[in-house]
């Protein structure tokens, strides 16, 4: 090549960035150096092309060319300011800020786009906070910051979410004599927006004489992302009628996503009409906004309609489209989007296959799990931790929670939302005791804990009444300092009520101070009326009423509860004709349930049955147990039939019916009833659900079920409690019912013949 130069810079200018890259390959070997200007050329062709190898082969080639003398021409380029400049915007375009900085402290001399340079680099690659402190170590070396570094610090404090270093820039624009340059301006709009105050942002906008797109696009984003929709909609708008700049896509994006999260798809139909007239809708980016406007919306016809018209969908765009049919449960469609991605040529990344899962729920699409856990697998994603926990509570929400145990031992780099996930599976399944033990696990593998992992732990606590691990949790919560978490104390309140230990509840409740909500009162009230401190409850009630905390429906069921359990009639139909006309709390079943409960309790069983009848909804099996076991207290054998009907209606195979039924004819002697009764369970295979127990022996939960010989140690066990019997036998118990009676009841009900009831007739 008789002139490299003039090829190279010819082949530049005309746009072939590629063939100038090739064509300083074949002279590369040679050390003889470029002019500045090629050189400038070549690192310019790599930065746009962003080719990191290339552009370390320029570099090394100039650098290569100066090595021989100090005062060769290659040395003198080795230390063009200009020059070098160049390299580190490079560097930083290509994602190698290390390289970036490294050409800046080596550099003899610096002036303002150097430093302006380096920090950009910085900020483009995620290191805002090393930007950050370049930026400030320009300023102590008495280097006047140009818009470009000023827009790049700014740009950092945005990434780092810093608005009052923001604040210290945008002063230090103020008295500079960048302040009204546009970039600048522009990077101030973006970071007050993005950081939730949109109203500086706007304020600053409107400030701006000469607005370009970036401006607008930087408020009119700020607005949609901070959930000022229609205000976005009307800055798009007088953008529009102003006439000056023509939207593009990332401005009809912004909109799009707008009028999603507004759910107004009549908005989006006529800006995705506009989109058409400057023929955007068919734009990767914009159309796949405009397809995701469309899906929030819940219009999916649309939202596919507007996918299809994409003339590229790159895999963002097909997992949007994927997720929209996924979140509505629409499984099968999800699978068919899903099987053309993959026949595009793309191939599914972890937020796939996520999308798909999320579309999984109920024992019917734990087929289509299992083969999407078995896809994933082949795909290598069964390493991402992220993608185990979407199939670990795929598995939990199709029932399957054997296969989600298994799982979630599987996952080697388990996080808070794994165990979370784990948690949240166990509990919604009854399975309490291995929420407890999963805890104990979790406490010493994971210690960054959340108010989720805890929260569960207390719901299974309350359930099992599991006192000592509540304080466990408690002790966590302090050390970890959750314990200011109003939810998180809630939670303990109501645990601590739950179990019974009122004062600890009490005395949690006192220290909440000014945290405490209406929840925090609502569960006191409660507890103190679960275990009838109706005075206290009441107390409490009126306490928060005087405060001004207005109840909710769980604080008028402690008051109720408080009333039935005292046998407060007249207060507790107060409260209850008070709850709607007063605080517009519409009765719920729960309500209703007590105020039965009220009435039974107190013998006024025909007033309970006559308020069951008025209801404005069907009783349900909680409200007839109630009536029958008033029933059984008060001997009324007529409505305790009543009662008894009415739950086998809803229950045929509902044992504690039959049951208490049982013992309402046994206790009034009525033994053909009796008789027809065990009968009637006998050939209807109806058993009575057996009792279960836990007790803490050495720090593990021991469950023990009525009738269970799985333990290895039973015979030794019922022989105990034999020895037990009778000891309380020779201390004078008595069963509450004649010895015939007691016999009686205590016959398995398959050896139960009709002689032997006979015998008691």
């Amino acid at each position: 090549m008789q002139n490299p130069n003039g090829t190279i810079l010819q082949l530049y200018h005309a746009g072939r960035l590629a063939a100038a890259l090739r064509a300083f390959e074949s002279i590369s070997s040679s050390p003889a150096p470029l002019t500045a200007a090629t050189y400038a050329a070549l690192v310019a062709a790599c930065s746009r092309l962003r080719s990191l190898p290339q552009g370390r082969r320029v570099h090394r080639h100039l650098v290569a060319s100066s090595s021989s003398s100090s005062s060769s021409p290659g040395a003198q380029l080795a230390r063009n300011t200009v020059l070098n400049n160049h390299i580190i915007t490079m560097y930083g375009r290509c994602a190698a800020p290390d390289s970036a900085r490294q050409v800046f402290d080596e550099m003899p001399a610096k002036n303002p786009v150097s430093w302006a340079a380096v920090i950009a680099a910085l900020v483009q690659n995620g290191r805002a906070g090393d930007a950050l402190g370049l930026f400030s170590s320009m300023l102590r070396s008495g280097t006047a910051a140009d818009q470009f570094a000023l827009g790049s610090a700014v740009r950092a404090c945005t990434q780092l979410g810093d608005v009052a270093a923001g604040r210290q820039v945008h002063a230090h624009v103020l008295k500079s004599e960048r302040g009204s340059d546009l970039i600048v301006q522009n990077a101030l709009v973006t970071m007050y927006s993005k950081n939730g105050l949109v109203d500086d942002g706007f304020m600053l906008f409107e400030r701006i004489r000469d607005k370009d797109l970036i401006s607008w696009g930087s408020i009119i984003a700020g607005f949609a992302q901070q959930g000022f929709e229609m205000e976005a909609l009307k800055v798009f708008r007088e953008m529009i009628v102003e006439g000056l700049h023509h939207p593009n896509e990332f401005h009809f994006g912004s909109v799009f996503r707008a009028c999603g999260a507004a759910g107004s798809w009549e908005y989006g139909e006529q800006i995705h009409c506009l989109s058409i007239k400057y023929r955007l809708d068919r734009d990767l980016y914009a159309g796949c906004s405009l397809s995701d406007m469309y899906a929030r919306c819940k219009k999916l016809k649309s939202a596919r309609v507007a996918f299809y018209r994409i003339e590229a969908p790159d895999l963002v765009s097909w997992n949007s489209i994927i997720n929209a049919y996924s979140v509505e449960g629409l499984l099968s469609e999800a699978l068919v989007l899903f099987s053309e991605m993959r026949d595009s040529g793309l191939r599914p990344d972890g937020i796939s296959v996520r999308g798909l899962l999320c579309a999984c729920v109920g024992c019917d699409a734990l087929y289509h799990g299992r083969l999407i856990h078995s896809y994933l697998v082949k795909l290598g994603l069964d390493g991402d931790v992220s993608v185990c926990n979407s199939l670990l509570s795929m598995y939990s929400r199709c029932s399957d929670l054997p296969s989600a145990m298994d799982v979630f031992h599987e996952i080697k780099d388990q996080d808070v939302v794994t165990w979370n996930s784990i948690l949240t599976a166990c509990a919604q399944h009854n399975q309490m005791e291995e929420v407890l033990k999963l805890f104990g696990l979790l406490n010493k593998r994971e210690p960054n804990l959340d108010r989720i992992s805890l929260n569960n732990v207390l719901s299974a606590s309350a359930e099992l009444g599991y006192f000592e691990m509540v304080k466990q949790v408690h002790a966590y919560a302090f050390k970890a300092g959750l314990v200011d978490d109003t939810m998180l104390s809630n939670s303990l309140v109501d645990t601590y009520a739950k179990c019974g230990s009122l004062d600890d509840a009490m005395r949690l409740f006192e220290i909440m101070g000014n945290n405490r909500d209406v929840f925090s009162w609502s569960s006191l009230i409660v507890g103190y009326a679960q275990f009838g401190y109706a005075k206290e409850a009441l107390d409490l009630f009126s306490r928060m009423r005087s405060l001004g905390i207005r109840p909710n429906h769980v604080s008028f069921i402690g008051v109720l509860t408080a009333c039935s359990r005292v046998g407060f009639v007249h207060e507790g139909c107060y409260y209850y004709s008070i709850m709607e006309p007063e605080y517009g709390i519409v009765p719920t079943r729960e309500h209703c349930s007590c105020i039965i409960d009220l009435l039974a309790r107190a013998g006024r069983l025909t007033e309970a049955a006559k308020f069951i009848d008025q209801m404005p909804f069907d009783p349900d099996i909680i409200m007839w147990k109630t009536l029958l076991a008033a029933s059984k207290t008060h001997n009324d054998m007529d409505m305790g039939k009543r009662a008894a009907e009415g739950i086998l209606n809803i229950d045929p195979s509902h044992s504690a019916a039959y049951v208490l039924l049982c013992n309402i004819y046994a206790a009034s002697g009525n033994w053909n009833e009796f008789a027809r009764l065990k009968k009637a369970m006998r050939s209807s295979g109806v058993k009575k659900s057996p009792g279960k127990s836990w007790v803490k022996l050495k720090g593990e939960v021991k469950v023990f079920i009525v009738e269970d010989r799985s333990h290895p140690e039973s015979e030794e066990i019922y022989t105990m409690l034999e020895l037990v019997g009778m000891e309380m036998i020779k201390a004078g118990y008595v069963p509450k019912y004649s010895c015939k009676h007691s016999i009686v009841d205590h016959i398995d009900s398959d050896l139960f013949n009709d002689e032997m009831l006979a015998e008691y007739s």
